[in-house]
């Protein structure tokens, strides 16, 4: 388990999916562009992403940048649908 399981909604899985794409720490989020991570992450999964992996992962960034004092209504992966 890594320090990435203190954003928000982020369990084992979605741990995994952000270790493969090369993040294991939160400063390693910090200025990262979701829909760049989205579009790798489609490419390595081999096919279709559910969309709500693109919420997640603005939340994750979101949160990275913000973690000392994030607004609480943006911690919910819901709240970044398009």
């Amino acid at each position: 388990m890594t320090e990435l399981r203190s954003i928000p909604t982020i369990g084992a899985n979605m741990e995994e999916h952000l270790i493969r794409l090369g993040y294991s720490t939160l400063d390693s989020l910090t200025g990262q562009d979701p829909e760049e991570m989205y579009e790798r992450d489609v490419q390595l999964h081999g096919g279709h992403l559910d969309r709500c992996v693109l919420y997640v992962y603005r939340l994750a960034v979101y949160y990275a940048e913000n973690r000392h004092n994030p607004d609480p209504d943006k911690c919910r992966w819901w709240a970044w649908k398009d």
